[in-house]
């Protein structure tokens, strides 16, 4: 089996981290920590001065895999998903150098939270991206979806569990180019390139400087958020909820409600 997350360095100094976790890319908890190794692994590495994370398949990122979470005795693999979420998506945030997302399909949960805290944002055109996390009984990732969104409409997304497409981020500037599907890998290199080109000394200094006058503690104000998930399970809502899941859509899909 191919393992669910490879990096490759493309030349000109360039790294590509590419999710591949068949049917939906819903990420185990080894999946999501994966992730965050291959980022760190290529901010760490003197010759990488850009990275660029993409998927393979139908969509970027489905979440975390609810089945495997289902199949776990008590809580660890509750505990492991919640764990590796964040250190994924801190592994992006406190990367090195500049991390660019390339987004095809959906983007959904843990999804938002590799995006949200991505440098740079490019899309297909079939792009979609959502937090149905109040269907599942679970809370999280409204840091980073309130990084893509105005405060407002992050909100009527989160409770309703809607979703927002690459063409309407692109007009809230949280999405840097929309393009054909077909082109997403090219466009996201084409950036990735005029980065690269860049004295990385300077880029690095100047994504350590961006992240240090960030409004948003985005670290602690995850996982804050991450209590009122356990919370839920603690009192027994989310498993239904994730049950429920399950039964409607006759176990076929990891993560999240992925339609298409």
């Amino acid at each position: 089996m191919a393992a669910a997350v490879s990096s490759v360095h493309t030349g000109k100094h360039i790294r590509v981290v590419t999710m591949n976790a068949p049917p939906v890319n819903a990420l185990t908890v080894q999946g999501w920590f994966d992730v965050a190794s291959a980022i760190t692994t290529a901010g760490n590495d003197p010759d990488c001065h850009v990275v660029v994370l993409r998927a393979e398949g139908r969509g970027f990122n489905a979440g975390v895999d609810i089945k495997e979470i289902e199949r776990s005795a008590g809580y660890e693999a509750l505990i492991g998903a919640n764990h590796g979420c964040a250190a994924a998506f801190a592994a992006v945030y406190d990367c090195k150098v500049p991390v660019i997302a390339a987004v095809n399909g959906y983007c959904l949960g843990g999804g938002i939270g590799l995006v949200g805290n991505a440098d740079i944002v490019v899309a297909s055109d079939d792009a979609t991206f959502g937090l149905p996390e109040v269907d599942r009984g679970a809370l999280g990732a409204a840091t980073h979806l309130a990084r893509l969104v105005p405060q407002h409409l992050m909100r009527a997304l989160y409770y309703t569990a809607g979703t927002v497409t690459a063409q309407q981020l692109l007009h809230h500037g949280s999405v840097y180019r929309v393009v054909p599907r077909d082109e997403l890998d090219e466009a996201a290199l084409e950036v990735a390139r005029a980065i690269a080109a860049k004295d990385t000394r300077v880029i690095r200094k100047a994504k350590e400087a961006i992240n240090g006058i960030d409004p948003q503690p985005v670290h602690r104000s995850y996982r804050y958020e991450q209590g009122f998930t356990f919370e839920l399970n603690l009192a027994g809502v989310s498993d239904g909820a994730r049950q429920e899941f399950l039964a409607r859509t006759g176990g076929n899909t990891n993560g999240e409600n992925v339609n298409g």
